[in-house]
């Protein structure tokens, strides 16, 4: 058997153990940093909404040669009001420049069409212009929201009737968890954000519940009978089971994290298919996080609200005093065993005598001719 094999043998057993439950206070530290920089960078940078949340016109200019610098000047010129924000795409049909600004109005619209065929050097007829109004952008966030509220309505009553409520409680935590810091992150890289971000972000909640749900099973049933047993706790049962599962749950995130790569750093960096980058981030972000807090935060916290329940501290009693009467039994018989010992080997004989420990007389055998 292989050392990976024979490892994961001991992690499902319990030969090999992490103590993810009982450090729980270093994961929750660690989770409070990383969501102060998330919440830090909200406040300071913002989000950076893309046309389809803000309104605005997107203007697409085909070149191969047209520096962005001079799309980005030439746009600037004639909306004095607002910085456009000039991006690269390439795709099948050759490479673009993508100039979006604030919404304008007819005539500023095609003075900046003007002055970017002038810059790129291109027709004008080339030049294509998309106008978005604001109150579009409204509706796709209230529906974001709405989606966003049944989704996490859906998932409590259905975690509370598989389960448990406290469960439920902990995947919330471990999800609010997840999408602070991947929107904390969009703010920090500065990406747009557009409806293919929404989209990912709905995605990685769902992929974040899948690994906690993963566990919270196993949880389920390692603790099945811990009452009755008395053998371990509830934190331990539960630590436990994040071990049987932890192998599982990184083979799964590489397994999902390697695809996604490939789509934010090839497609988007390599092959420059902008579209695609919002999407890619959101999902990699993600599935990394949502397998952290699966691991480090829903089943301490679940351990937790569990060890507050009566019948759980009874428990934990019972555990520690069956384990230190077990510790006094084995130290009393080892101190009977030692006093033994110094009876036979150093004592005197009336005391050996006196102890019951003194040699044996054997019956006198009778000779053969009188038996």
């Amino acid at each position: 058997m292989s050392r990976l094999n024979t490892f994961t043998s001991g992690l499902y057993r319990g030969d090999v153990s992490f103590d993810f439950v009982g450090r729980r206070r270093q994961w929750y530290m660690l989770s409070a940093g990383m969501l102060v920089v998330a919440l830090g960078s909200l406040a300071i940078n913002g989000l950076t909404f893309g046309v389809e949340f803000s309104g605005g016109a997107v203007f697409s200019v085909p070149s191969d040669d047209c520096e962005i610098s001079a799309a980005r000047d030439a746009a600037a010129a004639e909306v004095p009001d607002g910085v456009p924000i000039v991006t690269e795409l390439n795709g099948s049909s050759g490479r673009q420049v993508r100039v979006q600004t604030v919404d304008l109005t007819p005539a500023e619209t095609g003075a900046v069409s003007t002055a970017l065929a002038e810059a790129c050097g291109v027709p004008l007829a080339d030049v294509s212009t998309q106008v978005i109004g604001p109150s579009w952008g409204e509706q796709i966030t209230k529906k974001a929201l709405t989606g966003l509220v049944v989704f996490l309505v859906l998932i409590v009553f259905y975690l509370s009737i598989t389960f448990e409520w406290r469960m439920a409680i902990a995947a919330l935590v471990a999800l609010f968890h997840d999408v602070f810091i991947t929107v904390g992150i969009y703010s920090l890289s500065g990406f747009e954000v557009t409806p293919a971000t929404v989209i990912g972000v709905l995605t990685i909640l769902g992929y974040s519940l899948y690994d906690t749900v993963v566990v919270f099973d196993k949880v389920k049933e390692n603790t099945r009978g811990v009452q009755a047993t008395s053998r371990m706790t509830y934190s331990e049962a539960a630590n436990l089971a994040v071990n049987q599962t932890l192998v599982r749950s990184i083979n799964t995130s590489v397994v999902g994290l390697l695809p996604v790569a490939s789509l934010l750093f090839v497609g988007a960096y390599v092959l420059g298919a902008g579209t695609l980058k919002d999407l890619a981030l959101a999902l990699f972000v993600g599935i990394a996080v949502g397998t952290y807090s699966s691991i480090f935060i829903a089943t301490p916290v679940l351990a937790q609200l569990k060890e507050r329940e009566p019948a759980m501290q009874a428990l934990a009693k019972r555990v520690n005093a069956r384990r230190s009467g077990g510790r006094e039994a084995s130290k009393g018989a080892a101190a009977t065993e030692g006093d033994g010992e110094d009876v036979v080997a150093g004592a005197s004989p009336s005391a050996a005598k006196a102890s019951g420990r003194g040699p044996r007389n054997q019956p006198r055998r009778k000779p053969k001719s009188k038996r």
